[in-house]
């Protein structure tokens, strides 16, 4: 970038900002090559803001972010990856790795009936019972004998993650753009009847709104019967 404005005698003043901020100023002022005399709003925060506010959303999408999520359900992953433009997504395999100590989450109002909650902690003891028996099944004298020790390993932890339901802990680390960061918030954030969704949203929100706090701004997070929930302020 600097070679680029050296080479066109232009000059570019910029906030000391963090660099994805920077990218999508950068993006944004090379399209109408807004450097030099032509630099009209001088701070970062002000350029980004006006950039929101025109809905020139497009340059937001040189900016990515990749955040480590850790805990959250099956469930709720299956959820996200149907968030395809702008995402990508590495999530630990139940193929590839021992679920034998695999977690599950309790379901939000649960504690509320103790009976149900009764009946659910012995499901879960009965499904992990459950995995670890077909995890263990002996495959020398079935139609899989001829399979490697590998295969083998594969084909029973296949077999036993069939009974893993949707509660079972995961671990997934994704990257989007800041485009596509916004627009989940804006779509996911203030779902009522989801609130592991509802929880994940804000802690998105928190997240990228700490590094990048003119990126994520227009967003707000409030507060009803069912708990906090991610408001986009422009709706």
């Amino acid at each position: 970038m600097s070679k680029f404005l050296r080479d066109r005698d232009l000059s570019w003043a910029h906030d000391d900002v963090c660099d994805p901020e920077l990218v999508v100023e950068a993006a944004g002022r090379v399209c109408y090559m807004s450097f030099g005399d032509k630099q009209h709003r001088k701070t970062t925060k002000e350029y980004i803001s006006n950039i929101l506010h025109q809905g020139h959303d497009s340059v937001l999408e040189h900016a990515s972010f990749t955040i480590l999520v850790d805990g959250l359900t099956r469930a709720l992953s299956h959820q996200l990856v149907r968030h395809r433009i702008g995402f990508a997504y590495s999530q630990l395999s139940q193929q590839y790795h021992d679920e034998s100590a695999a977690e599950f989450v309790q379901p939000h109002g649960l504690d509320e009936n103790p009976e149900l909650k009764t009946q659910w902690l012995q499901w879960c003891a009965a499904t992990r019972a459950m995995h670890d028996s077909l995890r263990s099944v002996n495959l020398k004298a079935s139609a899989f004998a001829h399979l490697n020790a590998k295969e083998q390993q594969r084909h029973s932890r296949s077999m036993a993650r069939s009974v893993l339901p949707n509660a079972t802990c995961t671990t997934i680390m994704i990257t989007g753009n800041a485009r596509a960061w916004r627009h989940l918030l804006s779509i996911r954030g203030d779902i009522a009847g989801d609130i592991e969704m509802r929880e994940y949203c804000i802690s998105i929100y928190q997240l990228l709104l700490s590094a990048s706090p003119s990126l994520f701004s227009g967003f707000e997070i409030l507060e009803d019967g069912l708990g906090r929930y991610v408001c986009s302020t422009s709706q």
